[in-house]
């Protein structure tokens, strides 16, 4: 639904222009009782019960305080919707649908070019790609040292574009042929060591059940219940909503993808043969970097530019559904036309 979130019932984020909203220190006495979200304070966690986001304490002359965005002023209708698209640097935020609207409805209303198959533009997408990313390995061999983020922020982008050839592949977007798009989907995935059948199966999932609390498989906010389970738990979610975030996708991709469990018996041997491309790439495509260039050859010409991909995963994953008045709703209360559009932000990144 990336064509649709582009109509007036959705946001959108021009990614140049984006602020972080106006923060401000609290002491503890007051941050407890700070209207924001409904924040409270316990142990070293501020927790907002309307987000279900946490943030850390913060020891300032030896009073703990709390960064707290500030609360917007109540306002109604366009007045409201208006500031918060420039407080969180939105260029438009639309309306909310009639409650009879379905999917459908929407589908309806786009023009049919947006469903016709282009073999052309599809295949020079893959040209593309693959020529970017064997440029980057290029750049790589022959980069000084101070050179080489360049080469690895190029060749990581690049092959960025592998995940998204394999996307509109699981979308059936690239070709009218399936064997085609699963072929071409598994070969695009593999310097990835993404497995592409059990990654189609759970994005399919995440489309049907877009920020649904619990069911959907992309990103879901933190429960107060998760941070109070372990300390350890606690620490581990505070660094991976902070210096980390940037490679969070690393966790889902190693959470969700590999473990026979989490799939139905109707799609484990399809998702057995992913698995297997993937650990035969292991094991063939690693040794022979290794041989030819050591390990820090595998260093620099895979895991450098694996580490960019992910960078942009985890960043397109939080910014297309994440924003502070997009909800995760219950199932009971859940709409999918809703959630599809008023739940996505259509991002303009800068080309």
């Amino acid at each position: 639904m990336s064509t649709a979130s582009g109509v007036s019932a959705g946001s959108v984020l021009q990614l140049p222009s984006f602020r972080v909203p106006a923060k401000r220190f609290l002491p503890r006495r007051t941050a407890a009782g700070a209207p924001a979200g409904n924040f409270f304070v316990k142990r070293d966690i501020i927790y907002n019960r309307s987000y279900h986001q946490f943030l850390p304490l913060k020891h300032i002359g030896g009073l703990q305080a709390a960064v707290l965005p500030v609360t917007p002023p109540l306002l109604d209708g366009e007045g409201k919707k208006k500031q918060m698209a420039e407080e969180y640097g939105f260029t438009q935020i639309g309306d909310e649908l009639p409650d009879d609207i379905t999917l459908k409805d929407v589908m309806d209303t786009l023009p049919k070019e947006v469903f016709e198959i282009n073999d052309v533009k599809a295949w020079t997408s893959v040209l593309i790609s693959v020529t970017s990313y064997a440029l980057g390995l290029y750049f790589i061999a022959k980069s000084p040292w101070y050179l080489l983020p360049l080469a690895w922020a190029w060749t990581g982008t690049a092959v960025t574009g592998f995940f998204v050839i394999g996307h509109d592949c699981a979308h059936k977007s690239f070709s009218r042929n399936k064997l085609v798009e699963d072929v071409v989907g598994t070969l695009a995935f593999m310097p990835l060591i993404y497995p592409y059948e059990p990654w189609r199966f759970k994005h399919d999932r995440h489309h049907a059940k877009t920020n649904m609390l619990i069911e959907d498989t992309a990103w879901q906010p933190v429960w107060q219940k998760e941070i109070e389970s372990s300390p350890f738990l606690r620490k581990a979610i505070i660094f991976g909503y902070g210096p980390i975030r940037p490679w969070m996708s690393i966790a889902h991709w190693l959470i969700w993808h590999f473990d026979l469990k989490k799939f139905r018996p109707n799609e484990v041997p399809r998702v057995k043969i992913s698995l297997a491309c993937v650990f035969a790439f292991m094991a063939i495509g690693w040794p022979l970097i290794i041989l030819k260039s050591g390990l820090a050859g595998w260093f620099k010409f895979w895991f450098m530019p694996w580490m960019v991909y992910h960078f942009w995963m985890s960043t397109f994953t939080m910014v297309h559904h994440t924003a502070p008045h997009i909800p995760f709703k219950s199932s009971e209360e859940w709409n999918a036309a809703q959630a599809q559009l008023n739940g996505t932000v259509h991002c303009n990144y800068p080309q």
